[in-house]
C-alpha cells in the first residue's frame, strides 16, 4: 500500500507538470491566465476554442489527454488503497489539521510507521525534510548536511498540505502571506509545511486535538 501511494505521488507530479505546461502555453500565446482547477475541467474540444493554430491545438489536446488519463489512474489508486487500509487510531487526529485529507493522512501513516521512533519534534521535522540541513558553530554556518537525508514522500505530503491549508485556513493564510512577501512562495510554503509537520508530530504522539491557536500564536 505504501508503494502504491508512492506511485500515486509520481502520477500527481506528472499531472502537475502537464497542467503547468498548458497553463504556461495559454499565458504565452493568449496573454491570460487560466487556473489549475479550470485546466482540469477542459476536454479535447476546448483546445480548438482556446487556440487557432493547429500545432498549438495539438499540443493542448495532448496535455489535456494526459491530464485526464493521470487523473483516472490517481482516482483508481485512491479507491484501491481506501478499500484495503484505514487510519490507525493514533493517526485519525491528522484529519483535523487543515490541508490534510484522508489520502495524505494515509501517506503519512504508512511513511511514519511508529511515531515513537522520533524522540523529539525536531527529529521528526528533520526526517520530513522540513528544516534546513546545516551545521552551525557559535551561530555561524560551518557546513551543510546531505539534503537527501530523510523521507522525500513526507516532505511532499506536508508541502501538499500547506498548499491546501492556505486556501482553507485563515490562520495558515495569515502565517503564509508575510513569509511570502519577505521571501518567496516556495520558502513560505516550506515554512508552513514545517509548522504542519510539527503539529502533526504532537497529535500523533500525544493524541491531543489540533489547536490553531497554539500552532499560529
Amino acid at each position: 500500500m505504501r508503494d502504491l501511494l508512492r506511485r500515486r505521488l509520481l502520477f500527481v507530479k506528472h499531472r502537475t507538470a502537464h497542467i503547468l505546461s498548458l497553463q504556461s502555453m495559454v499565458s504565452r500565446n493568449l496573454g491570460t491566465r487560466i487556473s489549475c482547477r479550470a485546466i482540469k475541467r477542459l476536454d479535447q474540444g476546448d483546445a480548438e476554442i482556446l487556440f487557432d493554430h493547429p500545432h498549438l491545438v495539438l499540443a493542448a489536446r495532448s496535455n489535456i489527454a494526459v491530464i485526464h488519463f493521470l487523473t483516472e489512474r490517481i482516482k483508481h489508486i485512491e479507491k484501491a488503497v481506501k478499500s484495503h487500509i484505514t487510519l490507525r487510531e493514533e493517526f485519525t487526529s491528522l484529519l483535523t489539521i487543515p490541508g490534510i485529507g484522508e489520502i495524505l493522512a494515509l501517506t503519512i501513516m504508512l511513511e511514519v510507521g511508529d511515531i515513537r521512533r522520533f524522540p523529539q519534534v525536531g527529529d521528526y521535522s528533520s526526517y520530513c525534510r522540513c528544516v534546513r540541513s546545516e551545521r552551525l558553530s557559535s551561530g555561524k554556518r560551518k557546513d551543510e548536511n546531505n539534503r537527501k537525508n530523510g523521507n522525500r514522500y513526507l516532505s511532499w505530503a506536508y508541502v501538499e498540505a500547506a498548499n491546501f491549508a492556505i486556501r482553507f485556513s485563515p490562520h495558515a493564510k495569515r502565517f503564509y502571506q508575510p513569509k511570502m512577501a519577505k521571501t518567496n512562495g516556495i520558502v513560505a510554503i516550506k515554512a508552513l509545511g514545517n509548522k504542519l509537520a510539527r503539529a502533526s508530530y504532537y497529535l500523533m504522539r500525544d493524541q491531543v486535538p489540533y489547536d490553531p491557536g497554539k500552532l499560529f500564536r
